[in-house]
């Protein structure tokens, strides 16, 4: 038995061609959001990647505040009403929400790194002085640039968990490859996310048998050999289980190409939700970006 996977997949299962061939909507997810399949579940996930672009693309090029701070109202309102309001959603998908401030909890290292940029930015970018602080002077350019820096990180950053934050890696993988992403990249993708996984189950199994004996780390020369042993076992069987999983896969018809299941298909995944809301928010796009373009009289 190879990686952990059930000896009864057949060959010719898609799923079993790439590592973590899971749908986003299933109950038997590992990382815990396979079952929070989130408001836009009812999209196919290739959809889902071009909303992300357009948006990203669109916010990038929004130079006005006015529309800046437009675009992270409805980023407010795509990622954490959801959270919050049981029924926004576009499926019949079952609620198994996650908590509201699990979803505040990943943008706070975002906002921390603003935070900082905040702070440091008008003092290092040349204009009309807004404040001095000893030797120091705090220009309103670049406070100015650093707003607009941390409003399009947020309204992106906002998008983004809303429409791939509850998509599973193998999914998205398959929607990249399916939209024209080269197929090394994407396989790439997916055998980085299923690496991942398991060197972080390995670096868990060792670090239990060290504490076991009864290690405890301190500032001296065995504990630094024990953590250099450590790292050289972690990447000895890492390699060993690559080899393996690569074998696995070969014995499963895998030929270098991705099997992706049968809701990647135009008939059954891209349905008339999907250019609905494709066109949707293209035309709103539009409308903000004709928005940045007429003054207002509230700009950089």
């Amino acid at each position: 038995m190879t990686e952990g996977r059930p000896a009864s997949r057949a060959p010719g299962n898609p799923a079993s061609h790439a590592p973590g061939g899971r749908s986003d909507s299933g109950n038997g997810s590992g990382n815990g959001s396979g079952n929070r399949a989130g408001w836009a579940a009812g999209l196919d996930p290739r959809s889902r990647v071009l909303l992300t672009l357009a948006w990203a693309l669109t916010v990038v090029s929004l130079q006005g505040i006015g529309p800046l701070v437009l675009a992270v109202v409805i980023g407010l309102v795509l990622g954490l009403a959801p959270e919050f309001m049981p029924g926004f959603a576009l499926s019949r998908a079952p609620d198994n929400r996650r908590s509201p401030w699990q979803t505040v909890r990943r943008l706070l290292p975002l906002q921390l790194f603003m935070l900082v940029l905040l702070l440091t930015l008008p003092f290092s970018v040349d204009g009309p002085t807004l404040l001095r602080l000893g030797g120091l002077s705090a220009s309103t350019d670049g406070l100015m640039l650093a707003l607009h820096i941390l409003l399009k990180a947020n309204a992106v950053l906002l998008v983004s968990v809303a429409l791939l934050g509850h998509l599973e890696p193998a999914r998205l993988g398959h929607a990249l490859a399916r939209l024209g992403l080269p197929y090394r990249l994407a396989h790439l993708l997916l055998f980085t996310v299923r690496q991942i996984q398991l060197v972080g189950e390995e670096y868990r199994r060792l670090r239990q048998a060290m504490r076991a004996r009864a290690f405890t780390a301190r500032t001296d020369r065995h504990t630094w050999n024990s953590l250099g042993w450590l790292m050289g076992m972690l990447l000895v069987r890492s390699f060993g289980r690559a080899r393996r999983l690569h074998d696995a896969m070969r014995c499963r018809g895998f030929d270098g190409r991705l099997r992706p299941s049968p809701s990647f298909d135009d008939g059954a995944g891209w349905a008339w939700l999907d250019r609905v809301v494709l066109a949707g928010v293209l035309l709103g796009c539009a409308l903000l970006v004709m928005l940045d373009r007429i003054p207002l009289g509230v700009s950089a």
